[in-house]
């Protein structure tokens, strides 16, 4: 009986790692840095709290101006919808939990309007890198954004100019229907009133005046009925 314990690959089973292998001393060395930033920044709220300001990330050099929002938040879709939150969310604004939840600063915002306050607010701005600072626009760049506002409003009149025609050429069609319809039933009436009085004419012709035609002396019988001959005039002599 052979005692070989080869592996599938036809090498020995001892000769053949599969495992990941891990660094310790780069590990331990990132942990190491990462608890001094955080220590660091616990001294820094600390200190702006004693001194009665608000901290805000200090800046690294990598950050960007802040520039304006180019898409509407609508929270319109989110009515009647549901959110799953992870089991033990905070029950404040620190971690995900029901709400308005930004990812960024790791807060959840119970309503839309704090949701919009954060992201305008320093906090936000510096932890998706940005400083808070606007650009100082030149008259160029006014200019330039005059003359897209321009456009854009060029644009939607011509839109609506084209909508409204559209419109007004679907109701004209959807008119001409309808006038068409009720020529239609019309013709169909007047078709069925002159082939009942031919079909009236014609019984009256086969058999003569004493025929009675259904409706004709309606009229008659119900003023016999009530007791009325007729209304003819007397002659006094």
């Amino acid at each position: 009986m052979s005692n070989n314990k080869g592996s599938a690959y036809g090498q020995a089973a001892s000769d053949t790692d599969f495992r990941k292998t891990y660094d310790l001393d780069e590990y331990a060395a990132k942990a190491k840095e990462r608890e001094a930033a955080e220590k660091e920044e616990r001294k820094a709220r600390w200190e702006a709290k004693m001194a009665g300001k608000k901290y805000y990330k200090p800046l690294d050099g990598s950050e960007t101006l802040t520039t304006a929002r180019n898409a509407t938040q609508d929270f319109s879709r989110m009515v009647g919808t549901s959110t799953l939150v992870p089991a033990g969310a905070g029950v404040g604004k620190r971690g995900r939990g029901a709400g308005f939840y930004c990812e960024a600063c790791d807060l959840t915002f119970k309503d839309n309007l704090q949701w919009i306050e954060h992201t305008n607010s320093m906090q936000h701005q510096r932890s998706i890198g940005q400083t808070g600072e606007v650009r100082k626009a030149t008259a160029a760049d006014v200019h330039a954004r005059i003359v897209a506002l321009w456009e854009r409003q060029q644009e939607r009149e011509r839109e609506q100019v084209v909508s409204l025609k559209e419109r007004l050429e679907v109701r004209a069609e959807e008119e001409e229907k309808e006038r068409e319809e009720k020529r239609k039933k019309r013709k169909e009436a007047e078709e069925r009133r002159r082939l009942e009085k031919e079909t009236a004419l014609k019984v009256k012709t086969e058999y003569g005046e004493d025929v009675r035609v259904e409706g004709e002396h309606d009229e008659d019988d119900m003023m016999a009925a009530m007791g009325f001959t007729g209304f003819g005039t007397t002659t006094k002599k």
